[in-house]
C-alpha cells in the first residue's frame, strides 16, 4: 500500500508526522506547503505545493495552481490512501483521491475542541474515515470515529471502497 501524507505546514504537519512511524513498512510520501518551515521527513519523498490562505486576494488562482500540482503528484505517485490533517492546500489532493476512488483518512485538528475546521466540514462529506480527537466535536461530525488524544493507526479499520 502506498500512502500519501498531506498537511499544510506547521501544526497540521507536525500532527500528521506523529503517525509516520506506524507506517514505516509502507511506501509513503508527503505533500505539504512550500514555506520556510523546516520539516523533518525522515528520508521520505516530499512534494511541496504553493502555500495559500483563504483570505488573500489571489486565493482562487493559487488554489488552481495547487490543484494542478496535486494532480501531477497524484499521477506520478499513484497512492492507495491519502491521510490528512488539513488544511486548505490539501483539499485538491483529497478531491483527486476521491475521484480516483482511493481511500481517504482525515484527522480533524486536535487544536479544534468545540468547533469544526473549514477543511474538516468539507472533507467530512466524502472521507472514508474521519477521526476526531475531542468528543465535543461529535455534534458536528456524528459519524466520525473518536480516537481521543492517542491515535494508533494499527487498530483503525479502514472501510473498503467498492470499485
Amino acid at each position: 500500500m502506498k500512502i500519501c501524507f498531506a498537511a499544510s505546514s506547521g501544526g497540521h504537519f507536525e500532527q500528521l508526522m506523529m503517525l509516520q512511524p506506524y507506517l514505516s513498512n509502507h511506501d509513503n510520501f508527503i505533500v505539504t506547503e512550500r514555506t520556510s518551515y523546516d520539516i523533518n521527513a525522515n528520508n521520505t519523498r516530499v512534494y511541496k505545493v504553493l502555500q495559500v490562505n483563504r483570505k488573500e486576494k489571489r486565493m482562487i488562482l493559487k488554489f488552481m495552481v495547487i490543484s494542478v500540482q496535486s494532480f501531477m503528484i497524484f499521477v506520478k505517485e499513484k497512492p492507495d490512501l491519502v491521510m490528512s490533517t488539513g488544511s486548505l492546500s490539501t483539499i485538491p489532493i483529497l478531491l483527486i483521491a476521491k475521484i480516483f476512488r482511493k481511500k481517504i483518512i482525515f484527522i480533524e485538528s486536535f487544536a479544534k475542541i468545540h468547533s469544526p475546521t473549514l477543511t474538516g466540514k468539507l472533507v467530512y462529506r466524502f472521507a472514508d474515515l474521519f477521526i476526531i480527537q475531542w468528543e465535543e466535536l461529535r455534534k458536528h461530525y456524528p459519524n466520525a470515529v473518536f480516537k481521543g488524544e492517542s491515535i494508533d493507526i494499527h487498530h483503525i479499520r479502514i472501510p473498503k471502497i467498492s470499485v
